[in-house]
């Protein structure tokens, strides 16, 4: 058995970060875009000095500032092309490198913008993370410091849940914790008895 390459992804608040830490507690390895960005934007990460060259305002103290860099995006209508150009294939490379240690089994690649980006191409089936709209709202609304007009702009950069439906190969919907643990049990099962 080859790697089974599972996408994971979902909009802000349908639960994608548990439910990805839900198929680490089964031992199945989870890549995590965020945290790959996180890396690669810390002391010594390989996007600190074209991404500084781009925006010297957000270097500080050797890493990239996020908040800096959220202020040069909204201020410059082109700034976020240009930093994708850089970042993007900086993250590809650090996927696929953990993905190279893999010989066999299952793994999951946690993309918040997996069809946005086009990016489930790369992927053997996809899990779409979603939850009804109130839910959604409520969990993101409960976060320190975010507004209704964060929402909305967070909202309006992502793809409309339904149209992630319809190209997702799997769905969940993540009600309640035992609920979605006993979902992603009965995944990792079906997919392991499939593509054994």
């Amino acid at each position: 058995m080859s790697v089974f390459r599972l996408g994971l992804t979902g909009s802000i608040g349908m639960g994608k970060s548990t439910t990805a830490g839900l198929f680490a507690a089964e031992g199945v390895p989870v890549w995590d875009a965020d945290a790959a960005v996180h890396r690669l934007y810390a002391a010594g990460g390989a996007a600190v000095r074209p991404v500084a060259d781009l925006c010297p305002a957000a270097l500080q103290d050797g890493q990239i500032d996020r908040t800096a860099l959220k202020a040069w995006i909204a201020s410059d209508p082109a700034a976020l092309p240009r930093l994708e150009a850089i970042v993007h294939p900086l993250v590809a490379a650090d996927r696929e490198a953990f993905a190279a240690q893999r010989s066999t089994g299952i793994v999951v690649f946690d993309i918040p913008l997996l069809f946005e980006k086009v990016t489930e191409a790369q992927m053997d089936a996809t899990l779409l993370v979603t939850a009804p709209k109130s839910l959604q709202r409520q969990r993101v609304l409960a976060r320190p410091g975010m507004t209704e007009a964060q929402f909305a702009l967070l909202l309006s950069r992502q793809m409309p849940d339904a149209e992630k439906r319809a190209r997702a190969t799997h769905i969940v919907e993540t009600l309640t914790i035992d609920q979605t643990r006993a979902y992603v049990q009965a995944l990792i099962g079906h997919l392991r008895g499939s593509h054994a």
